[in-house]
């Protein structure tokens, strides 16, 4: 049956929602979740939650088990590497290749920074590392600050996994490595070195870049994405004269 949700503008109307699949309706419900949980950690209510999606919050536990469940799947979702791949996939490779690879770490930067405020708002509310989550139903209150969470691994970025990844390090950043190799592809006769080394250098660059990331996109003193990348291509030293 189809689910009444709130008609918009109208507190307390709701309407009839066309019908959705299990995973149709989790996907809603954990794209409403994701930016509750980066502000509020694992003291987010369901309540809220409901209310994000427009849905009511019985809902929920239609579709997952208890809100241990949601937290997870709201994980998952803010490790997949879908949104990065295709960003690195639409970058114009006839563009200079500088241009390129700004625009790639542009990229990256924000798939860890995604990944980093999920993970980060769930640390600082007691949750993730084998810790014991708070009790749900809580106050829905903002996490105390905490120490920032280390940044993602390179799997991370390939396989959308933290904890376990399938197979071998080489299969879990199989992916990543192939989308960045393949930018460094209409200058392959140039490089002293093949694409694919340049592309495991670049995804460690694209770590470190991320880890100096503050609140705004960036610390006092740290390179911006272009000045790391006239670094990566130019080298430490100026022309010689």
């Amino acid at each position: 049956m189809a689910e009444a949700v709130e008609t918009a503008g109208v507190p307390g109307r709701r309407r009839r929602a066309p019908g959705m699949s299990a995973d149709e309706r989790r996907s809603m419900i954990v794209k409403a979740a994701l930016p509750l949980v980066a502000e509020y950690g694992a003291g987010v209510t369901t309540a809220k939650v409901a209310r994000a999606a427009g849905i009511g919050e019985a809902t929920i536990f239609r579709v997952f088990e208890d809100k241990e469940a949601l937290l997870a799947a709201c994980v998952a979702e803010a490790l997949r590497p879908d949104a990065l791949l295709a960003s690195l996939a639409a970058v114009p490779l006839h563009r200079p290749l500088a241009e390129r690879l700004v625009e790639a770490l542009d990229a990256m930067r924000e798939h860890l920074s995604r990944i980093g405020a999920v993970i980060g708002a769930l640390h600082a509310t007691g949750h993730l590392r084998g810790r014991e989550a708070p009790k749900s139903g809580g106050t829905g209150s903002k996490p105390e600050p905490a120490s920032e969470p280390e940044p993602a691994s390179e799997p991370e970025l390939a396989s959308g996994s933290a904890a376990t990844v399938p197979g071998s390090r080489e299969e879990a950043l199989a992916a990543p490595l192939a989308a960045v190799a393949a930018l460094f592809e209409p200058e392959r006769d140039r490089l002293r070195v093949a694409p694919e080394a340049l592309a495991r250098v670049f995804l460690t660059l694209s770590r470190a870049s991320a880890a100096e990331a503050g609140d705004d996109g960036r610390m006092p003193g740290a390179l911006s994405p272009r000045e790391l990348v006239d670094l990566f291509l130019h080298g430490a030293l100026g022309d010689e004269r």
